[in-house]
């Protein structure tokens, strides 16, 4: 059984009336970019616990975690309404295999995600150690209103650090917005606009695909990619497609 440790708040970044990131000082045991921990709140007799994962890379002083306000929800309004200084709950051990040493060789690493899903992979690509082992680097992040593409200043930071070799490509679903492709993921992977966008195709040999997200877009984006004979991938026979449902 895990143990929990007391945190502390020592940061709230605000990016919409909803949406927001909290750093947080607890002495944790190591743990890899990609891997989640759990949250608490004590609420009356209860303890109220929900999986989140670090959103910043391991060795940084304090441990970042992205999340979103769910009205009537359990746990995220309380974890919201926490000010610098307040304490909270951490798990200390962290889990979670959507990890870069559970990833195959490949030329192109894919990374899809939708709404907070995205923590994971700005933990991957601020670590670093994708750059060394992948040469094209895609990172596409789908929400509903283009005022959720959070993170921007750290994105673009990649984008200036590694050049041609990163691309990003946000999705925004329901409007208009600069930059952004619109729909959803899976549809603009079999329409080929995704693949015409940044200039790679899937490719059996030469892609991985990490996904992150909601359990219907994982879902669909893996059946998507299964009939552009890619694979899952799987300790036991790897392939191309790894994921977690961020729910």
């Amino acid at each position: 059984m895990a143990a929990w440790v007391e945190g502390r708040v020592i940061e709230r970044i605000e990016w919409t009336p909803t949406l927001l990131s909290l750093r947080v000082e607890a002495e944790l045991a190591p743990y890899k970019a990609g891997q989640f921990t759990k949250l608490a709140l004590e609420q009356g007799e209860r303890r109220v616990q929900r999986a989140y994962s670090f959103v910043n890379p391991p060795g940084t002083p304090y441990h970042e975690f992205y999340l979103v306000e769910i009205p009537g929800g359990e746990l995220s309004p309380s974890l919201g309404s926490l000010q610098v200084g307040d304490g909270l709950l951490v798990q200390s051990q962290a889990t979670g295999f959507l990890t870069l040493d559970e990833i195959p060789p490949g030329r192109d690493l894919w990374l899809l995600s939708t709404g907070t899903a995205i923590g994971p992979f700005l933990a991957m690509l601020a670590e670093g150690q994708v750059f060394d082992r992948f040469e094209h680097l895609v990172l596409v992040h789908g929400v509903r209103k283009g005022e959720e593409l959070s993170y921007q200043p750290l994105i673009a930071s990649f984008a200036e650090q590694h050049g041609e070799r990163f691309r990003y490509v946000p999705f925004v679903s329901r409007e208009t917005w600069p930059e952004a492709m619109a729909g959803r993921i899976p549809a603009a992977i079999v329409d080929g606009s995704l693949q015409a966008r940044v200039g790679l195709n899937f490719s059996p040999e030469l892609s991985q695909v990490m996904i992150c997200g909601n359990p219907a877009m994982v879902k669909e984006t893996q059946q998507t990619l299964l009939g552009l004979g890619l694979a899952k991938n799987l300790r036991r026979a790897p392939g191309n497609i790894s994921m977690e449902n961020y729910w």
